[in-house]
């Protein structure tokens, strides 16, 4: 396992952050995804060391995260905040973090001319921080956290601020990272495209708990008893027409989810017809993440089911 944790909790005052959290993550490409306030920062952070538990035990990569320095020697950190030195240049800021991260001088320079062109910031390296845009500055948060060729990293929110084509950039780095064979991925991220392209496997938390984790394919095919139906027109009133013949269903988005039982599909279609509406997809329920993630919160919330 990448990551494991039994009743991992942290308590600020009343509020509970990190609510009694036991995960097993598996090594590869994993999204952390929840709503603001889930806890998902806090969760990093315990697993780095940077703040102690107020119960409960965790392990990354084999190490306790007790022994903070131990376990941050083999993570490459992209935070969410700004963390950078602004009047330090771009290469001189990401070779000093290769020396804090126990690389000589020579070794830690080389490491950071490599890594600032690896992310595109080539000339503009011997600029200050404080020159640098929204865009750059983030590359720089990105080679800094690769200096050290770590085995895991950890972004957090790593397009936070950036335009389209800033978000295309970092996502096309996140993606050749993850493809690397021996290399780690956390990815904690409320922009759920982000983490479909990138992850295969996620956990979702909600109030600091894990709502639900898996393989994101897995989780995000749904049930074989239940027929998905997208329809264009009156579908609310084929749903009800459905309804009104025994079939139990699901409104969700632009579709339906029903219930299989025998003569539904000949069901769907004629009160499709009955209400000039158009049956767009008819087949195995297949989700987006998106959709999964509410419908998770929906059920986790006071008084869902």
């Amino acid at each position: 396992m990448l990551v494991e944790t039994s009743g991992l909790a942290k308590a600020f005052g009343e509020i509970r952050a990190v609510d009694d959290m036991s995960v097993a993550i598996p090594e590869g490409a994993i999204g952390l995804v929840g709503p603001n306030g889930a806890g998902k920062t806090t969760f990093l952070r315990l697993l780095l060391g940077l703040l102690r538990p107020t119960a409960g035990s965790g392990k990354v990569l084999g190490k306790d995260i007790s022994d903070g320095l131990a376990v941050r020697e083999r993570i490459g950190y992209m935070p969410e905040h700004d963390c950078l030195v602004p009047e330090m240049t771009g290469i001189g800021l990401v070779a000093h973090m290769g020396r804090v991260s126990g690389l000589d001088k020579d070794t830690a320079m080389g490491r950071a001319h490599d890594v600032l062109q690896f992310v595109g910031v080539e000339q503009e390296r011997y600029r200050k921080i404080a020159e640098y845009s929204t865009g750059m500055k983030q590359k720089v948060k990105l080679a800094q956290a690769m200096v050290h060729d770590p085995p895991l990293f950890i972004f957090d929110e790593p397009t936070t601020g950036l335009d389209p084509r800033g978000r295309s950039e970092m996502l096309r780095l996140l993606q050749m990272i993850a493809a690397t064979p021996g290399r780690n991925v956390i990815l904690s991220s409320h922009l759920l495209p982000d983490v479909e392209s990138i992850c295969r496997h996620v956990v979702i938390l909600d109030g600091g708990r894990q709502v639900a984790a898996g393989d994101i394919r897995a989780l995000l095919s749904g049930s074989e008893a239940r027929l998905r139906v997208d329809v264009r027109g009156d579908r609310e009133g084929v749903a009800r027409a459905l309804r009104e013949m025994g079939f139990e269903l699901e409104v969700a988005g632009s579709g339906l989810r029903v219930v299989r039982r025998d003569g539904l599909e000949a069901a769907i279609f004629r009160a499709a017809r009955d209400r000039s509406a158009e049956i767009r997809y008819m087949g195995a329920e297949i989700r987006s993440l998106e959709e999964l993630f509410l419908e998770l919160l929906a059920k986790s919330a006071p008084g869902g089911r």
